[in-house]
């Protein structure tokens, strides 16, 4: 029989971590595709994703 691995519960600091930076509004935005055409506005537009919470937010040029 193989041993008997015990894991350890990650503690609410460290499961949390970056997310009251992002429910403050300071969120880490990183470019996802940059200039991308918007069929609809008929700009192009940048995406951005949050690298802490996966929030996106896109901007027209």
């Amino acid at each position: 029989m193989g041993e008997v691995v015990e894991f350890k519960r990650p503690k609410l600091a460290q499961q949390h971590k970056g997310n009251t930076l992002c429910r403050s509004g300071f969120h880490k935005w990183e470019v996802q595709n940059e200039k991308q055409f918007d069929v609809k506005r008929g700009k192009l537009i940048t995406v951005y994703r949050c690298k802490r919470c996966l929030k996106i937010k896109s901007k027209a040029l």
